[in-house]
């Protein structure tokens, strides 16, 4: 099912991004059940942007040597999910090593356009994805909707849980397509190129 959004995006290491999508779904569902958590992952293009982004606390991942940092490590996704109650961002190489946590994002959102209710993260996700060859992964706090950002535009909503399909309304601009999960409870809408 996320190989789907994986095909469609242009400057992103599928295998990471697939692997960022699993982890941003499992908080994601972990929100819905206990307490709401936000977070943001950036993908790619990993020294522009550590150079737009700075350390919101003391960076908990920057002294660790690189291989025992990689996102397809099961100790890393766990450590992961415990990070993401922090506030900031997740900057991951295109290779799959989670340089750095708690980050704030200093791109221009200059030319970004987003639906109304879209918040801080959100906005910093497009404009990054606008201003660098990375690819932003948001988890929303407030609905719990995991969403793809490239090159400024929202590309791929992913809904975890049972939703009511008929009362949702994408917030993917131009033609999209719903794709319903028949292993999990995931309902994937994606942006038609």
């Amino acid at each position: 099912m996320f190989g789907r959004i994986c095909s469609e995006v242009r400057k992103c290491n599928p295998e990471v991004l697939e692997m960022v999508l699993e982890i941003a779904v499992r908080i994601a569902q972990q929100s819905v059940e206990r307490t709401s958590i936000g977070t943001l992952f950036v993908i790619g293009d990993e020294e522009e942007v550590l150079k737009r982004s700075t350390p919101l606390i003391l960076d908990p991942l920057a002294l660790y040597p690189k291989e025992v940092k990689d996102i397809r490590d099961p100790n890393v996704q766990g450590t992961i999910k415990e990070l993401a109650r922090l506030d900031g961002a997740f900057i991951i190489s295109s290779d799959g090593s989670v340089l750095s946590a708690a980050r704030y994002i200093e791109a221009s959102t200059r030319g970004i356009n987003l639906p109304m209710g879209f918040g801080s993260r959100h906005m910093a996700a497009a404009s990054i994805s606008k201003q660098t060859d990375a690819v932003a992964v948001v988890v929303s706090q407030s609905d719990g909707v995991v969403r793809i950002f490239d090159d400024g535009e929202l590309i791929g909503e992913i809904l975890p849980g049972i939703w009511n399909l008929e009362l949702i309304k994408p917030r993917i601009k131009g033609g999209y397509e719903k794709i319903v999960g028949t292993d999990s409870n995931l309902t994937m809408i994606v942006k038609r190129t």
